[in-house]
């Protein structure tokens, strides 16, 4: 579980809560089934018609899915440089026949890793390497983020929705108004929870969950960058140690592999 996801998540909704108590005791004119059934049931409505169904059920996978620790993390960054340094030793003694022998279990681990190994086995040169994986790298990651743009497309239509609920809400009200004049400030109220609906949903759901996918897509896309410098690299048949270096100028310092350390 992404524990600052949660924290952050329920902090929201106990502050939200918190200042409706402070505000009033009758928490129940917050509480409007037309108005939340409007902004959700619009927004996905909406969002159906503007996108593919398949594109859809993965931005709502999105939703669920921040809330559980990514599988890259920026510490994993620096196992990755030992990892293709490692392979780099393995080349120099072994040749190719010990690189593929040591990453025949990669093809059902990593999809990615597993292709840019089969390009240095494959013979292939370092630019090309280099090229073919920055192809790879650029198609999945746009692939990858349709999803969080749906979520943000979702995001721009829920305050509309909202205000269409809170517009439904004001005709009824004035249209009742002629028989009882004493409803104008409570069915206002009423009227009104549309627009807060829409609000909450697209600013404590749709928007984070879409910057935290986008991010962690990110993420992955940068080791990939890193993995792709180093392949590229391990098929121009050069050194540990240049391959390290190449590495790491790609990461923060205190997150740099260092040989001599190991060798210790």
């Amino acid at each position: 579980m992404s524990l600052p996801t949660i924290i952050g998540f329920f902090l929201s909704l106990v502050l939200f809560v918190g200042a409706i108590l402070i505000a009033t005791t009758n928490v129940k004119i917050f509480l409007h089934l037309t108005g939340f059934m409007m902004v959700i049931g619009g927004t996905l409505a909406a969002t159906l018609v503007a996108f593919e169904l398949r594109y859809v059920r993965q931005a709502m996978g999105l939703l669920k899915a921040i809330f559980f620790t990514p599988k890259m993390a920026r510490e994993m960054l620096t196992n990755e440089v030992a990892r293709v340094i490692r392979w780099g030793y393995l080349m120099q003694k072994g040749g190719i026949t010990a690189l593929e022998t040591d990453t025949r279990a990669l093809k059902s681990q990593d999809p990615f890793l597993a292709f840019g190994i089969n390009l240095v086995i494959s013979g292939y040169t370092g630019a090309e390497v280099r090229q073919l994986l920055e192809n790879l790298i650029e198609t999945s990651f746009q692939r990858h983020v349709v999803p969080t743009e749906i979520l943000k497309y979702m995001a721009s239509n829920a305050p509309g929705f909202g205000m269409m609920a809170t517009l439904v809400g004001l005709v009824v009200m004035l249209d009742n108004l002629g028989s009882d004049p004493s409803k104008l400030g409570g069915g206002m109220a009423v009227g009104l929870l549309g627009t807060l609906y829409g609000v909450l949903f697209a600013r404590m759901v749709l928007m984070p969950a879409a910057n935290k996918a986008f991010q962690r897509e990110s993420i992955v896309r940068f080791r990939n960058q890193v993995v792709a410098e180093g392949l590229a690299l391990l098929a121009e048949r050069r050194s540990p140690r240049f391959i390290q270096d190449a590495m790491n100028s790609y990461l923060d310092p205190s997150i740099h592999f260092d040989i001599d350390k190991v060798r210790r």
